[in-house]
């Protein structure tokens, strides 16, 4: 189901619907680009947790709060055994015939689970589980587990994945996986890793790699901004995670929709509101560290919530680039009043709303019993060299905004009243 793209005749009626006509008003795309440009720059290098550029997005981040008014805090905490690239790995390979040289980012990339191993080894190809596997490159099978290849791979030089890339040819660079495992593993996008395969089960050629991964313990921090407590009126949190998950040496990964652009939406989003809201409704922001790493940045400010008996409307903003069709919103926790506002706010900006999995912090908070919402619109270039700025549309963080400052005005206007139709279709 999509929410019509009409007003409807709800709650807010005289000065609250002028009020929140007038909000919408203000709502600057132009603004939010420049937010979602400067976050994306390189002076930022994709914003991965402990890193100089996430500190220096975080010191900037900080100034743009300020700068809006509110009173400003920031929480450290340390985020473990973060995995680290530290310089682009060298793999050549040969069927017997030609020789290659793969492409760090498009071609082959380093698995989660890899041993860290900074030297170059060569040694034959070979399919896991069939002949000798010492000293040689074992190609894993489609379907084959990790846990079964270890079984099969004593003495190996490496394993050998193959992985699908995006539309634009990417890797997808992740930081939230499994842990080392006893091997050197590659992963090979799907045209490679078959053409391994063939010669391996041929039994020719050779590849010689090395994986040079290790994990780090990595400081992070949680940003807080606060307008105004709650006096007597709901209190409304909004969020985004403001880290990426960094450039890689030489392969620069801006990370602009995901979550630049959540961040430019809960940015623009709570300077409207400050000025806007009634006085009796609280206003806060949080720009959250480690939500790349497993939403560690939201998991604890969640559970410092919780722990206090505070109890916000959550609305959590996680990719604004691309509006497909409709916006999607995932709901948790006692969200049933905030969810019907969001529908009711979608009607009043004509954007359509459908149910859909939000898979970031709002579900951390949610999973702290506090009311949730998780709203994404698209996420082009996800994890990859692709998220560049010019491919968040400003009409897309316009309309996000739009959506999430009428929910927070109609939360503040009365009780909702209008049932949330997502998740139905007509």
């Amino acid at each position: 189901m999509t929410t019509p793209a009409q007003p409807s005749a709800g709650p807010a009626t005289g000065p609250a619907l002028d009020r929140l006509h007038s909000a919408l008003r203000q709502v600057s795309g132009a603004r939010m680009a420049a937010t979602v440009a400067a976050l994306a720059g390189e002076a930022f290098a994709g914003r991965r947790v402990g890193s100089a550029g996430g500190a220096a997005a975080r010191a900037w981040l900080v100034q743009q709060l300020d700068d809006a008014g509110a009173a400003v805090t920031f929480e450290a905490f340390a985020v473990p055994h973060v995995p680290e690239v530290y310089t682009p790995p060298v793999v050549h390979w040969s069927d017997g015939d030609a020789e290659q040289r793969l492409t760090f980012g498009r071609d082959v990339a380093v698995h989660l689970a890899s041993a860290d191993q900074p030297l170059v080894r060569r040694g034959g190809l070979a399919v896991t589980g069939v002949g000798d596997p010492a000293g040689r490159w074992l190609v894993v099978p489609a379907g084959m587990t990790l846990f079964d290849a270890y079984g099969d791979a004593h003495g190996a030089l490496g394993l050998l994945i193959g992985r699908g890339v995006d539309a634009d040819g990417w890797h997808y660079t992740m930081l939230a996986g499994p842990n080392p495992g006893p091997l050197p593993i590659l992963t090979l996008d799907t045209a490679t890793h078959a053409a391994v395969h063939h010669a391996a089960t041929v039994g020719a050629g050779w590849l010689s790699g090395n994986t040079p991964i290790r994990r780090l313990d990595a400081p992070a921090a949680n940003i807080h901004g606060r307008w105004r407590t709650a006096g007597g009126g709901p209190e409304l949190l909004l969020t985004a995670h403001y880290d990426g998950v960094g450039d890689h040496p030489g392969l620069r990964q801006p990370a602009a929709a995901d979550n630049g652009s959540g961040v430019a939406v809960v940015l623009e989003a709570a300077r409207i509101l400050a000025g806007t809201l009634p006085e009796s409704v609280g206003l806060s922001v949080a720009l959250l560290d480690g939500e790349e790493a497993g939403a560690l940045g939201s998991a604890r400010h969640a559970g410092q919530l919780r722990a206090s008996g505070a109890a916000p409307l959550v609305v959590n903003v996680d990719g604004a680039g691309h509006l497909h069709e409709a916006a999607a919103v995932e709901a948790g926790g006692p969200a049933h009043a905030l969810l019907a506002a969001l529908d009711q706010a979608g009607r009043h900006t004509g954007l359509p709303l459908v149910a859909g999995p939000v898979a970031s912090d709002n579900r951390r908070y949610a999973a702290a019993g506090l009311a949730a919402i998780g709203i994404g619109a698209g996420m082009a270039g996800y994890h990859s060299p692709a998220d560049t700025p010019d491919r968040v549309e400003m009409a897309t963080l316009t309309a996000v905004t739009r959506l999430v400052v009428a929910t927070g005005l109609l939360v503040s206007a009365a009780p909702a009243t209008v049932s949330s139709l997502i998740g139905d279709r007509r």
